[in-house]
């Protein structure tokens, strides 16, 4: 079956009228012998969900893109409208019982789409059949049940998953750190921490991210052991976990990934460092606003931006003139994010800068600053040929004006 008619299935599928078990074990069976992309991309339209389906998890740091609120102008973000279907909880009984059938499929894919819809209707019998599942001979149906296990989130169920962090396959063990992950419950922390050990590194990799999943203090100690691991896909997810954590703890673990030979290795953990915004942060973070990579210094901009700690404008200040506008642009937008009046110097230059959108940023941080001393610059400015620097000395001169 083509990508087109597939998709095609799984929108009339959607359809109340056409919402039946017969129309359920047709797809199924079409998406048994699909790509792999193709049954993910119908997992998901069948869901309406994004998250986690199959393969390694990516890094979930999202990349710093500030957008300077209260500007007039502020960003608009995009929404991707989920697709409608008849939620899990409402599932016809001889539907939800298609998908229970499918539990056992041939397909790995079909399975792990079976398991989230069941997850989502949570049925009475949904936890039996899943610990049934992650107990069974067979690796790849014991994998399944964890896959349930993880999205039903019953804590009645940890033991289960904590047990198949032992599991003889990988891929089991795999999955019951993630299905871990999911649940988010203090009991599982000792087993995960254990986990980091693992032979194999995808299961050291879901283990960090399922302690950064947990939030909970007690994770550092196994986390500062997984920021040493021999794979650097482990240690960015430590990395990753430990800013989750936002704890002042978390800073002096991450000292040593700042100065990481790999420059996404510096990036995450100047990340990290924003996420937990402790001042302790300021210092470790500032060989980084003059890394040779773009981003790890935009990204450590951005941490002390987040960190908002006074001491932190003469580190910052010295990036208003690097050579890339978007790193001055993100040195403007962290000194309006401290709002200290030491910064205005640095900053009114800026309000000449030959980009347009750094004089924006320059003038709003201004704004943001509310220092009268500002105001003869930004005055200056108000003819400025772009009209939206010109609305944003407008916004800062009223911000200013408004405190006297």
């Amino acid at each position: 079956m083509t990508t087109a008619l597939l998709l095609t299935a799984v929108l009339a599928v959607q359809q109340p009228d056409l919402q039946d078990a017969e129309s359920v074990i047709r797809l199924l069976a079409s998406l048994r012998t699909a790509d792999p992309s193709v049954c993910e991309l119908a997992g998901r339209s069948l869901t309406n969900g994004g998250g986690w389906w199959d393969g390694d998890l990516p890094v979930p740091m999202p990349m710093p893109m500030p957008t300077p609120a209260p500007m007039p102008w502020a960003g608009r973000g995009v929404r991707v409208p989920a697709i409608g279907t008849r939620g899990g909880a409402d599932l016809d009984a001889r539907v939800l019982e298609a998908y229970r059938g499918a539990l056992k499929d041939s397909s790995r894919c079909v399975r792990h789409i079976a398991a989230r819809m069941v997850a989502r209707a949570r049925p009475a019998w949904a936890a039996t059949d899943f610990v049934r599942l992650a107990k069974d001979p067979d690796a790849g149906l014991r994998e399944t049940g964890l896959r349930g296990l993880g999205a039903l989130e019953d804590p009645g169920t940890t033991s289960v998953m904590t047990g198949a962090l032992r599991d003889r396959d990988a891929a089991v063990r795999a999955m019951a750190a993630w299905a871990l992950g999911e649940l988010e419950h203090p009991d599982a922390i000792t087993a995960l921490g254990n986990a980091l050990d693992d032979e194999a590194p995808a299961v050291r990799r879901r283990a960090a991210w399922a302690l950064g999943q947990l939030e909970d203090e007690a994770g550092l100690a196994p986390l500062a052991r997984a920021l040493r691991d021999r794979a650097p896909e482990v240690r960015q997810m430590a990395i990753w976990a430990v800013g989750e954590i936002e704890s002042g703890k978390g800073v002096a673990l991450l000292a040593g990934a700042l100065g990481d030979a790999d420059g996404r290795t510096r990036q995450m953990a100047a990340w990290a460092l924003g996420a937990i915004e402790d001042g302790e942060a300021v210092a470790p973070l500032a060989p980084l606003v003059g890394d040779a990579v773009r981003d790890v210094r935009l990204t450590a901009l951005w941490a002390l931006g987040e960190i908002e700690a006074d001491d932190a404008v003469g580190v910052v200040a010295p990036a208003l003139k690097d050579k890339d506008p978007a790193v001055r642009r993100m040195a403007a937008w962290a000194l309006g994010e401290i709002e200290s009046s030491a910064a205005v110097a640095s900053l009114t230059p800026l309000l000449h800068d030959p980009d347009d959108s750094v004089r924006t940023v320059a003038a709003w941080a201004l704004g943001e600053i509310e220092s009268f001393s500002a105001l003869s610059a930004l005055e200056a400015a108000r003819n400025d040929r772009s009209p939206e620097v010109r609305r944003a000395v407008r916004w800062a001169i009223d911000n200013i004006d408004d405190r006297r």
